[in-house]
């Protein structure tokens, strides 16, 4: 059996010995967006430590918990924290909780970030609705033996994120007034920020945000056939366009600045999606 995969089931076996919980969307919090957990009418909890061979989180903000329950009426699987490719993990791994996710029976997933806005015309606290990505840097989860198990061997990525699922959110930011950017993410590696000289090139290459995660999940739950959506909050001005230098600090401030905005935008998109 295909290593990675042998631990993805290994993992599985793991979780369902603790829960037989069945969500139907999944969730991934990123940088200061993990409050948004407290939402949740949770039915369990699970920390990635007690998942045997799970990757940990070690950024600040990012709990490293799953929580079960339910948006409204709709069961979830809510990641408060996720793991990526700057901590030192090999990129499998960064995607293994996505693939799990979908094993325990989720068959959307809603992905969140914090991003350095790229586009000229945003401003901190923007959301933006991802329509598209980028893949910079970051290697692809799918190198290597394919899992024919979870997916085809070239998978097709003209829609990774899925239009129907588009439409539902900006449907919802208009019912609420919701100002909501649109664009295409891109992700780099990371940890250290963007070069000014960096932001230009992904503003000629036609990106409008930047960020150090998402993609590679993006592109690993289209693998395993998952409908897919993502929004970014918009936590700075990328480098060089503006004076200031940029710090952790400040992707927390402006998640906490569109806290209200992004917990409202969230809730009631998930409550339509199990419609």
């Amino acid at each position: 059996m295909n290593a990675v995969y042998e631990k993805l089931l290994k993992c599985c076996a793991c979780v369902r010995k603790k829960t037989d919980f069945v969500p139907k969307v999944a969730i991934v919090l990123g940088s200061g967006l993990g409050d948004y957990a407290d939402q949740i009418q949770a039915a369990e909890e699970i920390s990635y430590d007690d998942i045997d061979g799970f990757p940990i989180s070690t950024v600040p903000g990012h709990a490293g918990k799953f929580v079960f329950g339910y948006v409204g009426e709709v069961p979830v699987v809510c990641m408060k924290g996720r793991v990526h490719f700057y901590e030192g993990y090999d990129v499998r791994d960064v995607v293994l909780p996505a693939r799990l996710m979908k094993l325990l029976g989720a068959r959307i997933l809603f992905l969140t970030n914090a991003a350095g806005g790229v586009n000229v015309s945003f401003h901190p606290g923007d959301l933006m609705l991802i329509r598209d990505h980028i893949s910079m840097f970051a290697p692809n989860p799918l190198i290597g033996a394919n899992i024919e198990e979870l997916g085809v061997r070239f998978p097709d990525m003209s829609t990774v994120y899925d239009r129907k699922l588009q439409a539902l959110i900006r449907e919802t930011a208009r019912e609420n007034g919701i100002h909501l950017q649109e664009g295409v993410y891109a992700q780099l590696t990371g940890p250290s920020f963007e070069s000014p000289a960096e932001i230009r090139m992904l503003r000629l290459l036609g990106c409008d945000a930047v960020g150090m995660s998402t993609v590679v999940e993006a592109i690993a739950a289209n693998h395993m056939g998952m409908r897919i959506c993502g929004i970014s909050c918009v936590s700075n001005l990328a480098a060089g366009m503006t004076d200031n230098p940029l710090t952790h600090e400040e992707v927390q401030e402006a998640a906490d600045m569109a806290a209200p905005r992004f917990k409202t935008l969230l809730t009631e998109s998930v409550k339509k999606m199990g419609e």
